[in-house]
């Protein structure tokens, strides 16, 4: 026993169990739900984060005694949802009456893990107040002796007890049970402070063309208010509807008990209604305020393609021709942004992907970061890295024209691109010609490499230390009930 001060909790733990404990789960498992929260992922001022989603079956054993009965479950994390909880008996041995959740909110919270146990209230001279079952805990201890006689006890030093106690917050139930006997049964519930989100790394292959090693794992973060141990894992990928709104120190970097080396069992994947479903083939731990890594697929070595990107203006269309010259802007110099694309080889959940690339001594250094969203197999991912350091791009007007009465717009630019780099680049030029949506090529200095009903796409070759130059024009026409605005 450990004198505290005054309403402060020591509980004395021994190794055996006493009417009503639980005993630990055997083998609990987890479904979680992608969460892009980034509270979830680094520090923090407090250790729990309510945010993320995740689904929780734990089996636990029951020592019930026949007729009505009230027992406690603790060792549940901080943030639960009450209406989503339900414990189940097999074989029918037990009934739920009715079920109370307590949160993880210091002291009240803690003792009410101990209802059903048998308790020693302790004054602050050492000697025992009341000894016997505690049956209510908040305002005061309410506690049963052997004869049946209760005491309401308000001011005290400490509280010990035998058997298994459980941080966290607790559920309270009132129990039917058929007979006496220990009794398997399943908690399940739903809680925030989980979740996870696809990290990848891509290394690209030095040369000319465009591969990278590709590496996929997931990121598994602990901000629950627990430990969970040897726990099965399912992973959902995709955006199920959650109607109810969720909302410390640093995540600890932490390698999973069961990570599963390149040459061994990936996750095992399958469809979930419309949705995506990754099963770890072993058993994990999670503690509490983690981040944990498991790998997705095997790592491997794909084609990919990177781009010099210089764009102008958007896919936005007005609802009628827009005649006024400075409607769109020119005589603008801006940089140059560097993108990469590949082809997803499976379904890629959504995530992070970090680009790394070899300096002149080999060493891998990063290039870029951005986020990829839930890419079905076979469609094309595309992330944009930053601003390329030796490129740039100026676009001015060269022309313009309005014919009101042939309700016709001619309007021309150049563009003109710099390379302070030692080699030469090819850039590529999208324009978007937004003053109205039916509009001609007229003219252009190079053929376009593409060409959609909104976009205008040119491959320029600039020079090493040089600049090059691309000039086009444009015009649009409308229809006499249409209405030119400007």
């Amino acid at each position: 026993m450990i004198p505290l001060p005054l309403r402060t909790l020591a509980f004395a733990m021994a190794a055996g169990t006493s009417a009503g404990a639980i005993a630990a789960p055997s083998s609990t498992t987890l479904t979680l739900y992608r969460s892009d929260d980034a509270a979830l992922y680094s520090g923090g001022d407090s250790g729990s984060v309510h945010a993320g989603y995740a689904v929780a079956r734990e089996p636990r054993q029951v020592e019930l005694k026949a007729g009505t009965q009230d027992i406690s479950l603790g060792g549940l994390p901080q943030y639960l949802d009450p209406e989503a909880m339900a414990l189940g008996f097999d074989g029918d041995a037990a009934q739920v009456i009715s079920q109370r959740l307590l949160l993880s909110q210091g002291q009240d919270a803690a003792l009410g893990s101990l209802i059903g146990q048998q308790v020693v209230v302790l004054a602050t001279s050492g000697q025992p107040l009341a000894t016997g079952t505690l049956l209510r805990a908040g305002d005061g201890l309410l506690v049963q002796d052997g004869n049946g006689s209760t005491s309401l006890i308000r001011d005290y030093a400490s509280v010990t007890a035998r058997g298994s106690f459980q941080t966290g917050s607790s559920l309270q139930l009132r129990v039917d049970a058929r007979r006496a006997g220990k009794a398997q049964a399943t908690l399940s519930y739903t809680t925030a402070g989980l979740g996870w989100r696809a990290a990848y790394v891509g290394t690209l292959a030095p040369g000319d063309g465009c591969k990278m090693q590709f590496e996929s794992r997931a990121s598994i973060a602990n901000r629950s208010g627990r430990d969970w141990s040897d726990v099965r894992l399912t992973l959902i990928a995709g955006e199920p509807q959650i109607a109810k709104a969720t909302g410390g120190p640093r995540p600890m970097a932490f390698a999973m008990k069961a990570q599963v080396a390149a040459d061994r069992a990936m996750p095992e994947q399958s469809t979930l209604a419309d949705y995506r479903s990754y099963t770890l083939p072993g058993a994990v731990d999670l503690p509490d305020g983690s981040v944990s890594q498991v790998p997705l697929y095997a790592t491997r070595t794909i084609e990919c393609e990177r781009t010099s990107l210089y764009e102008n203006g958007g896919g936005w269309i007005p609802p009628q021709p827009m005649i006024a010259q400075d409607f769109v802007p020119g005589g603008d110099s801006t940089g140059i942004v560097s993108t990469l694309q590949f082809r997803a080889f499976d379904s890629l959940p959504a995530g992070y992907l970090r680009v790394l690339t070899a300096d002149r001594n080999g060493t891998p250094q990063f290039i870029g970061e951005g986020r990829i969203n839930d890419t079905p197999k076979g469609s094309d991912a595309r992330i944009t890295l930053g601003q390329a350091f030796d490129l740039r791009g100026n676009r001015e007007r060269t022309a313009f024209h309005v014919d009101k009465n042939g309700r016709t717009m001619d309007e021309a630019f150049r563009i003109t691109l710099t390379n302070a780099g030692d080699t030469p680049r090819t850039v590529t030029v999208r324009e978007h010609p937004q003053r109205w949506r039916q509009w001609t090529l007229e003219s252009s200095s190079s053929k376009p490499s593409a060409q959609t009903t909104d976009t205008l796409e040119f491959k320029v070759t600039v020079p090493a230390n040089g600049k090059a130059t691309l000039d086009y024009a444009v015009r649009y026409q409308w229809t006499a009930d249409e209405n030119p605005q400007g």
